[in-house]
């Protein structure tokens, strides 16, 4: 683990170092308040490694122990603050595969069609994608704000002893009470056809079944050129933390398909369903 200065911020980042260096740099984008780089490591993030990638995680700004300026978490300045770590990192100019969950990947999305020369492969678990998601998460994150407020929440878990619970009780009270992240959110670009149409990589959608982001995905999968979606039975929201062994073998034939694609310069065909 190491502290990284890229940009005017300090970030929290884990680096796993490659075995087979001619596949892609895999970085991986967690979720929103409450989510950092460590509910990637023993799902996804040590078996990437073990499959020869190199892994870079680190904690979004604000999140985990990445430090936390008033404002700036708005979808542009989240993929400029990746773009600048990738820089820090000596990694400006390597391919990358971007593996984004629930918020992390509409931020791989974004990224990927910002530098697609740079971003090669999209794994995207649980993305959100359209307006309603924006105006449901402002009113949960509000409503979250709200009775987090001068709460002592915080201090009573830790007189508990339940020391990570405080850590991230706290953080989700700076976040949502002295930042601007709930504004940034509620002012977030909704993704068109026409954008998933100009992605140009090969773009996995990972949706549990129950999910209500999973005609998000369909959409996605449907017009992204090289797009295929994968729907995982009797889970909703929660495919990271709910389907990890079915999680981890999808991951990584997406990996190895990507890597072929890259070779072959062919992908899934469009809309396709993986089984």
């Amino acid at each position: 683990m190491a502290f990284v200065r890229a940009g005017s911020l300090r970030f929290h980042v884990q680096q796993l170092p490659a075995t087979a260096p001619d596949r892609p740099v895999v970085v991986f984008l967690h979720g929103l308040v409450v989510d950092n780089l460590s509910s990637f490591y023993c799902p996804l993030a040590l078996p990437v490694a073990r499959a020869g990638h190199e892994v870079v995680l680190y904690d979004l700004r604000g999140h985990g122990r990445t430090e936390r300026p008033g404002s700036g978490y708005d979808s542009r300045t989240a993929v400029r603050d990746l773009f600048a770590l990738l820089g820090a990192l000596d990694l400006g100019r390597r391919p990358v595969h971007l593996v984004g969950n629930s918020y992390g990947g509409t931020l791989a999305l974004h990224a990927a069609l910002a530098r697609p020369d740079l971003v090669t492969g999209l794994t995207l678990l649980e993305p959100p994608l359209g307006g309603a998601w924006v105006e449901n998460m402002v009113d949960t994150l509000s409503a979250a704000a709200l009775s987090l407020e001068d709460s002592t929440v915080p201090t009573e878990l830790l007189a508990l002893r339940l020391r990570k619970a405080a850590n991230l009780t706290a953080i989700a009270d700076a976040l949502l009470n002295r930042t601007t992240l709930i504004d940034d959110i509620a002012a977030s670009r909704v993704f068109t056809p026409a954008d998933h149409a100009r992605l140009r990589c090969p773009v996995l959608v990972v949706c549990g079944e129950h999910s209500e982001l999973l005609a998000g995905g369909r959409e996605l999968a449907h017009h992204a050129p090289r797009g295929a979606l994968r729907i995982l039975p009797g889970l909703g929201h929660d495919v990271l933390k709910e389907s990890s062994g079915v999680l981890r073998e999808t991951v990584l034939a997406h990996l190895d398909a990507t890597a072929d694609a890259a070779t072959t310069a062919a992908g899934p065909r469009v809309g396709a369903l993986v089984p």
